[in-house]
């Protein structure tokens, strides 16, 4: 199984959340990434839009396909990593770090609660595999 932090919090789409106090940082998995392939263009929601949980933020695409990133928690995105407009390859070199996607301002931390732990995501992805 790809990289997996346990620190994580993870959506069954393959989005990763990392909490920090009220802000949560959102990302793809490793999986995610590498079953999409390269990827060429990123799209980011406005800084200072509204998301939902469970509602699409924002667009991946790669040579092979194109995915919608979920905003794992309800709030406004309070920041984006304009680096993924020019380099979208990023997200395949360092998904869980430098790949960062946006920022949301949490409005409800119980949202959290939804999540995946790390384990409970690769045994969904392994599942998936079969």
């Amino acid at each position: 199984m790809s990289d997996t932090p346990n620190e994580l919090k993870y959506m069954t789409t393959h989005e990763w959340s990392r909490v920090d106090g009220n802000t949560v940082t959102v990302g793809i998995s490793d999986h995610a990434q590498d079953a999409m392939g390269d990827l060429v263009y990123v799209e980011l929601p406005e800084v200072g839009a509204e998301v939902s949980a469970n509602e699409e933020a924002g667009v991946v695409e790669s040579v092979k396909a194109a995915s919608d990133i979920y905003a794992p928690v309800t709030g406004k995105i309070v920041e984006i990593n304009e680096a993924l407009n020019d380099a979208p390859e990023i997200v395949n070199n360092h998904p869980y770090h430098d790949g960062w996607m946006f920022k949301i301002e949490m409005t409800d931390p119980a949202e959290l609660d939804a999540l995946l732990s790390a384990d409970d995501y690769i045994t969904q992805v392994e599942s998936e595999d079969d």
